[in-house]
């Protein structure tokens, strides 16, 4: 039962597999959409609020040139927005539609982002988990992300939220 577990699986990444969206593809409008709906349970319950409510699909279009915007599915099921940092490989906007959580898929672009990063001769990859956020911590520790600093926001004499990086091999 487990091999035909994995060889599902393994047919659904492969018939998603991940892709890097230029700045003109349409299909940033329905990952701007999937980041917006994915992140939107986080008003009222992050301070301060996110940066996702002042994303726009011009924003998004200006960090697939500067970066790159990694998708799954087709429509989009799940991104990533890859930047580069002249130390690591900065990860921000990951959003995986709710019906697909469970399956993998970030672990999915987190290994394409591994390979990316390796390319551009980066030594690790970076993001940041809202301190409220605990379950996205304990995700990424899973996969392989350690907490390096606790950080606050302009204004702010707290933490709010913390660095996490994985090496890249």
């Amino acid at each position: 039962m487990i091999g035909v577990g994995l060889q599902k699986y393994n047919q659904f990444l492969s018939n998603n597999s991940v892709r890097a969206l230029e700045p003109g593809d349409e299909a940033l409008v329905t990952t701007l959409e999937l980041i917006k709906s994915s992140f939107a349970f986080m008003a009222g319950l992050i301070d301060p609020p996110s940066s996702v409510e002042r994303l726009t699909l011009k924003k998004l279009k200006t960090m697939a040139e500067v970066g790159r915007v990694l998708v799954i599915g087709k429509p989009v099921i799940a991104c990533v927005v890859a930047t580069p940092l002249t130390h690591a490989l900065y990860l921000g906007k990951i959003a995986v539609d709710p019906s697909m959580r469970g399956q993998g898929l970030v672990r999915a672009l987190i290994e394409e982002c591994e390979a990316l990063a390796e390319n551009l001769g980066k030594n690790c990859l970076e993001l940041q988990v809202r301190i409220e956020l605990v379950q996205n911590e304990k995700m990424f520790a899973k996969l392989g992300f350690i907490k390096v600093s606790d950080d606050c926001h302009l204004g702010y004499d707290r933490v709010t939220e913390i660095t996490m990086q994985k090496p890249v091999c």
